[in-house]
């Protein structure tokens, strides 16, 4: 971590590529849902970059981490119990209105609108399509990594407007 804070990319690749398989692992432990794994575990690779500049080169480096890793998966767990709190989920869309006027059908499309084109596209590719990402990445013109956050935050758009 003292050389990625320095900048240093291979550094930065050789990090995640030893942090990573751990910290999968650790949240699909505590995780049973597949994608909110998934989801967590985007949100706390998100977090470790922004808080890198903390580290403390002095001090070990795994208490750090999990630190990080803890905090991120007890926020994602929070948020799902508000989320499973306020939400009913329901197998076929009733075609009843919203707000006098519209359909659910318009709420929806109009949900789908909030999303940036890449987002929109990853969203159709892999929940609309049903693609995997390793065939998603390649249509989309882009690497699984960078595909998974235009997900992620398509996801994140989706449920703050719904």
């Amino acid at each position: 971590m003292a050389e990625v804070q320095e900048g240093n990319r291979a550094s930065y690749r050789a990090l995640l590529d030893d942090i990573g398989p751990v910290v999968r692992q650790y949240v699909g432990r505590r995780l049973r849902n597949p994608d909110d794994a998934n989801d967590t575990y985007q949100d706390i690779l998100l977090a470790l970059h922004r808080a890198r500049h903390t580290y403390d080169p002095s001090r070990p480096f795994e208490p750090w981490l999990f630190a990080i890793v803890r905090r991120i998966l007890v926020r994602c767990r929070n948020e799902r119990a508000a989320r499973d709190a306020r939400e009913i989920p329901v197998a076929v869309l009733p075609n009843v209105g919203v707000g006098g006027d519209g359909h659910v059908k318009l709420l929806l499309e109009q949900a789908f609108q909030q999303l940036s084109p890449a987002q929109r596209q990853a969203f159709t590719l892999l929940k609309v399509d049903g693609l995997s990402l390793e065939a998603a990445a390649p249509r989309a013109g882009t690497t699984i990594g960078a595909l998974k956050v235009r997900a992620h935050r398509a996801y994140r758009v989706l449920r703050r407007f719904l």
